[in-house]
């Protein structure tokens, strides 16, 4: 069975962190692990990341990954974990690690001290431009997050059960290779104009910072929001990445002329502020890039320091 990454730190105390799912955030939470960071986050420890693939039929991911049809494989990576980190899709039958193990499943897990359950901010669906927090109603419409709502559902009652169960609800996730600056790249970066709506981010690095502080023990709430501090229409984000990039940006088009996706209605159809004050006053996190604009400027220097601007995003998982 092959290691994703390795990275040794002084504390002996180990953790075994197994990935369900190898989203842009699990591989980033990975990243961030191999170059000693999660010892800046508060989480100074042995720690070793193995990813087991959700995929339709069991295929494997990447090389290092056990598909799920490998059970045996499978039951004897999750025997030695201490943190399991859930990015994968919920399916038709829910998430598929508890349609796997149900809730007496994971409680045999001895060695078990977190669970980190990635969901996402759609599950609140259109609260009309007002701020929300963690207690705000969830009025999810889309398919998509109505089975992320039901998700949340099971593994919160998982963690009425006794499980140690954290869920965090991302906003829109941007970082290096998956960013308005990569879209302008490829030409499929558009502005368009719906007046009033806004939406929230977070760089993936900020995600993962707030993923570490929970993994060391921090906070004692079961659901966080993660979204920097600006909610900001898109036109904009399109616009400030154009002027670092030197170019021109796309022109605005009205939202009824745009001819977008149903994924892409989808987004227009829900506007909300999200609080994220949670993560600050009990997690501890803080920002380092508190605004699309410190984001996407920290993301270019990135890129000119490793002449690299690759788009990895595959816009299935966190």
């Amino acid at each position: 069975m092959k290691l994703m990454r390795q990275k040794k730190f002084r504390s002996s105390a180990a953790v075994r962190l197994v990935l369900i799912g190898r989203g842009y955030v699990a591989r980033r939470l990975v990243d961030r692990s191999s170059e000693g960071l999660p010892a800046r986050a508060g989480l100074p420890v042995d720690i070793e990341a193995v990813t087991a693939t959700h995929r339709p039929g069991g295929s494997p991911r990447a090389c290092g990954d056990i598909p799920f049809a490998e059970s045996d494989a499978l039951s004897a990576l999750l025997a030695d974990a201490t943190h399991l980190l859930l990015s994968a899709p919920p399916g038709p039958e829910g998430d598929p690690l508890l349609a796997m193990l149900g809730v007496d499943g994971l409680r045999r897990l001895q060695n078990l001290r977190w669970i980190g359950y990635l969901s996402s901010t759609g599950v609140y669906g259109d609260h009309d431009g007002a701020w929300i927090d963690e207690d705000s109603p969830r009025r999810a419409t889309a398919a998509v997050s109505i089975r992320r709502l039901g998700s949340e559902d099971s593994w919160l009652a998982a963690r009425d059960s006794g499980l140690p169960v954290t869920i965090f609800r991302l906003s829109g996730i941007y970082g290096p290779g998956r960013s308005a600056l990569d879209a302008l790249r490829r030409g499929a970066a558009r502005r368009i104009d719906k007046p009033g709506h806004v939406f929230c981010r977070c760089h993936v690095d900020d995600i993962c910072a707030v993923l570490e502080r929970s993994m060391a023990g921090h906070g004692q709430h079961a659901v966080y929001n993660v979204a920097d501090d600006l909610p900001a229409p898109q036109h904009q984000v399109v616009s400030h990445a154009a002027k670092l990039l030197g170019i021109k940006p796309p022109p605005m088009t009205p939202l009824a002329e745009a001819d977008l996706s149903p994924a892409g209605r989808r987004f227009y159809e829900a506007c909300r502020r999200v609080d994220n004050d949670r993560i600050k006053s009990d997690l501890g996190a803080s920002l380092l890039y508190p605004t699309y604009r410190d984001g996407l400027d920290a993301i270019l220097e990135e890129e000119k320091t490793t002449g690299s601007f690759d788009d990895e995003s595959d816009g299935r998982a966190a």
